[in-house]
């Protein structure tokens, strides 16, 4: 067993199935312990969500923490976002300016206040009219300069972010930063904010066996043999995926 790289999503990935993610958290922790793996959270959470999560189900402490869809990275327990990441943010990026041409789609309500953060700008929007709503917005952002993506996903969520923030590009970074290459690193998600995971390069993917259509008809789209797709749901898939590329036994 050699070390390894752990980096999953949360919500309907790790958690979801209770018994399997009490037997994913102890295999986790002892590979941890005895090679010296790290373990990563990626999640379109907020601090103030995530650790509400984190109390509930009594999850592991991660080495790192990638927060609000990839524009927050916390290192080893640090309250404080990584400022070199938070760097790379900030080019083209103008949080006011986004906020004020959204205020032209009556379709888009804003989450709560916790979910507004630095480098995020979050909405609810239907699935309906979101086909209609997306590029025309898409296409208002860019004319104003601004350097932006739009993340959709579960039919419901929209963030708008820093064209280089998503969860793979701050994989990417923390693989730099910690030295692990493609074929160490193993990811994990079932849902379209996922997708950025997946895409950013060659690391082992596992798709839970829970996963979301659009998550689904994207990996159909860019088959690879690098991703595996799972049977089980949750942590039960996580286990599954880790066995299949040899992470654990």
């Amino acid at each position: 067993m050699a070390k390894f790289l752990f980096v999953t999503d949360l919500d309907n990935t790790l958690v979801g199935d209770d018994n399997a993610l009490t037997e994913l958290n102890d295999r986790l922790q002892q590979t941890r312990q005895e090679h010296g793996s790290k373990i990563v959270y990626a999640t379109g959470r907020s601090p103030v969500l995530y650790q509400e999560l984190k109390d509930e189900k009594n999850l592991l402490e991660p080495d790192a923490l990638i927060l609000a869809v990839g524009t927050e990275i916390y290192l080893d327990g640090s309250g404080n976002p990584d400022s070199e990441w938070s760097e790379k943010l900030s080019s083209g990026w103008n949080r006011d300016l986004v906020v004020a041409k959204t205020t032209q789609f009556s379709e888009l309500v804003p989450q709560p206040n916790s979910e507004q953060r630095p480098f995020k700008v979050s909405f609810f929007l239907q699935e309906e009219p979101s086909a209609r709503v997306l590029p025309q917005l898409q296409s208002e952002l860019q004319e104003s300069g601004l350097n932006i993506k739009l993340i959709y996903s579960s039919g419901i969520d929209l963030d708008i972010v820093p064209h280089h923030s998503d969860k793979g590009q701050a994989v990417q970074f923390l693989r730099q930063k910690w030295k692990f290459v493609a074929e160490q690193t193993v990811v994990c998600g079932d849902s379209g904010n996922d997708i950025a995971l997946f895409a950013a390069g060659s690391e082992r993917g596992i798709i839970v066996g829970n996963a979301r259509p659009e998550l689904l008809q994207w990996h159909n789209e860019h088959p690879a043999d690098y991703r595996y797709l799972a049977t089980n749901s949750c942590a039960g898939g996580i286990l599954e995926g880790l066995k299949h590329f040899g992470f654990l036994e």
